[in-house]
């Protein structure tokens, strides 16, 4: 079983960490980076998008994980401040 979900847990763990180094990297107020900033956004994206998407590929067997969306909301976030710029 935890053979079947060591994508999951790995995808859960990695998820936060990008989101969290995200933030930290937009938040500086010191000099600017377009690369870097339009990068660091799209790699959190991806990191929630994947995480979503396997949470829900084990939804029906692990209620909760159906927070799937809860994920996706933050990829559609992220997405939006991408629009913005």
């Amino acid at each position: 079983m935890v053979a079947e979900l060591t994508k999951c847990i790995r995808t859960d763990l990695d998820c936060p960490d990008v989101c969290e180094a995200t933030g930290r990297v937009l938040s500086r107020r010191t000099g600017y980076d377009a690369n870097l900033t339009r990068a660091v956004p799209e790699a959190c994206a991806a990191a929630c998008r994947t995480c979503s998407d396997e949470c829900e590929s084990h939804a029906s067997m692990h209620e909760h994980w159906a927070h799937g969306g809860s994920v996706g909301r933050c990829d559609g976030g992220v997405h939006a401040r991408l629009a913005m710029r």
